[in-house]
């Protein structure tokens, strides 16, 4: 299911195409924003099973459903958000995500990190909302340039990326580069019901004993 996978497509979560960042994004960094709160699927009808719950605490919750007809799997994923000149960025560590899956350290980078950072781009445009990741082909070309300080590995169709730099320029890096063109963004829906509600609606009642 294509919402099954969100967070680790749209932060490219242990791909073969992903970009890391070495810091953080900028230091005015929020870990609520109150617009995402409510439950959200996306608009592709064949991820009805899967969605995002953000609750009254402002908890970020992957809710899938792992066997058709059974309940739904609860995976709280700690979120920040960034705004910047009228910009919405998320921002989460891959430590943070690692209740959705295998983390590899970011490729060829030695010292291991203690952790690295995805960023993705959002826009809120009522019960809607426009998620789109980082472009790494073209962060990729940039750090080959020398406009961006990092490195990159390429193998077959593989593509890591690591961008180097600390707050203050990552920050700099989300202004001045066009790091999220060329990306179709994921749009996600809210829906009115509860996540229990939600769940109900996809549990399927059991089977009933022939005679």
């Amino acid at each position: 299911m294509k919402l099954r996978l969100l967070l680790p497509a749209l932060l490219l979560l242990g791909g073969c195409v992903e970009t890391r960042f070495e810091s953080p994004l900028g230091d005015n960094i929020e870990t609520c924003d109150e617009r995402w709160k409510g439950l959200w699927t996306d608009t592709d009808t064949n991820s009805e099973a899967t969605a995002i719950y953000v609750d009254d605490e402002c908890h970020f919750i992957v809710a899938d459903q792992p066997e058709t007809g059974g309940p739904l799997k609860r995976i709280h994923v700690p979120m920040n958000y960034v705004h910047v000149d009228g910009k919405d960025y998320l921002v989460v560590a891959d430590t943070s995500l690692k209740s959705l899956g295998e983390i590899k350290p970011p490729y060829g980078i030695e010292p291991v990190p203690a952790k690295s950072f995805y960023f993705a781009r959002y826009r809120v445009r009522g019960d809607d909302i426009e998620i789109t990741q980082v472009n790494s082909e073209r962060v990729a070309q940039l750090v080959i340039e020398g406009k961006l300080e990092g490195t990159v590995s390429k193998i077959s169709s593989d593509l890591h990326v690591y961008v180097r730099g600390d707050r203050a320029r990552m920050l700099d890096i989300v202004r001045k580069q066009p790091i999220f063109d060329g990306q179709k963004p994921t749009k996600l829906l809210r829906h009115k019901q509860t996540l229990d509600e939600f769940e109900q609606a996809l549990i399927r009642p059991p089977a009933k004993k022939s005679r």
